[in-house]
């Protein structure tokens, strides 16, 4: 019998050391995954209404940043600068080096009306700091909600333009409510 709990205390022992390894590689997957590829947030507020509601949880894509620039009409997660952990998602409207500039109710681009912004629910009723044009800088981008007068934005000083270093990632997937569940377009 002596034998036979010898022959069994290495199994077990690597056995162990197996389970130990395989929950570490798990860890550090989770890691990398959440870090560079992708992590999951939630919609608080209405300012992207219809396009995401409140309570939407929404899976956001970190890796496409790294190896193209954000484009027009974008849903965007950034984080608000004066509340930790605190994340806005708006749509970005301004590229860099653009001129933005709200009159009358609508979004204009470089001096021209942008014709293709489909995703304002209604004019906006208070340009704010967009009442005179703003010229975006080379790594700066213009964002609004698409529930425009319900939406704390670009227009407004607290928020301003956001940067593209801070940007956390692109809306990708919605996963809950399962009834609304899937892929998020951008245009």
């Amino acid at each position: 019998m002596s034998r036979r709990r010898r022959r069994r205390e290495p199994g077990i022992i690597r056995e162990i050391l197996g389970w130990i390894f395989y929950i570490i590689v798990i860890l550090v997957l989770t890691y990398v995954i959440i870090t560079y590829v992708g992590q999951r947030t939630s919609v608080s507020g209405s300012s992207m209404e219809t396009t995401l509601s409140d309570g939407d949880q929404l899976l956001v894509d970190k890796l496409s940043y790294r190896f193209q620039n954000p484009k027009r009409f974008d849903i965007i997660v950034f984080p608000y600068q004066y509340e930790e952990n605190t994340y806005y998602i708006k749509r970005i409207i301004g590229l860099p080096g653009e001129t933005v500039q709200v009159v009358d109710g609508y979004v204009y681009i470089n001096g021209s009306r942008l014709e293709s912004d489909i995703y304002g629910n209604e004019l906006m009723d208070d340009p704010m700091a967009a009442s005179q044009p703003i010229t975006l800088g080379e790594d700066e981008y213009f964002v609004l909600g698409d529930n425009r007068n319900h939406s704390q934005d670009s227009r407004d000083p607290s928020v301003g333009e956001v940067k593209k270093d801070t940007i956390m990632g692109k809306a990708w997937v919605r996963i809950y409510p399962f009834d609304k569940m899937g892929v998020i377009r951008h245009e």
